[in-house]
């Protein structure tokens, strides 16, 4: 069975999101952070999104140059929606039923990894079903205060175990999570 992955920024206090929707990542990436990112990206069998950063990242990545374009381009995506009507992305389907089951079903299928990218609001759906196999999370030395955080409204507490951890001299730390086994 494939794991779903979640790699996604977030702010020291952990924001995932700004609720202005200001744009709130720090444009001067460290090298090294950029190739771990790239490095596990390329080891995506599909991308997962929800419709809003479909939006977003259909509007930049198919004209894209960089290191990320091709991990991004070059994969098949599904992006979960009741309202989008047509996906122009290349390689980009569309997955309307319930979140669980069709993630349930993705998983099923042959392949590399299933990564998770966002938004806010998709991958709280997705910790809150307990869906995700492994949170990579590339957390920035910046606090947004008032932001959209990642665990909101958790049904339970969810223990994690880390499996890695980075650092990085522009501040920025890298934490990988997993599940914890229940006791």
């Amino acid at each position: 069975m494939r794991r779903l992955v979640l790699q996604m920024s977030m702010s020291l206090d952990g924001d995932v999101a700004s609720r202005s929707g200001l744009e709130w990542e720090l444009p001067d990436e460290h090298p090294d952070v950029a190739a771990w990112k790239v490095a596990k990206l390329r080891h995506a069998g599909t991308h997962i999104m929800g419709r809003v950063t479909y939006e977003e990242m259909a509007a930049y990545w198919p004209t894209a140059t960089g290191i990320y374009a091709g991990p991004m381009n070059d994969v098949p995506k599904v992006v979960f929606s009741t309202s989008l009507t047509a996906a122009l992305w290349d390689k980009t389907s569309i997955a309307r039923g319930e979140l669980a089951r069709e993630v349930t079903a993705l998983k099923q299928q042959p392949g590399g990894e299933i990564v998770a990218h966002g938004g806010a609001t998709f991958v709280q759906a997705l910790s809150r079903s307990r869906l995700i196999d492994e949170y990579r999370l590339v957390i920035r030395p910046v606090a947004l205060g008032d932001g959209l955080r990642l665990f909101a409204d958790l049904p339970a507490p969810m223990p994690l175990r880390l499996i890695e951890a980075h650092s990085y001299r522009d501040g920025t730390a890298i934490h990988v999570y997993e599940p914890a086994p229940a006791a």
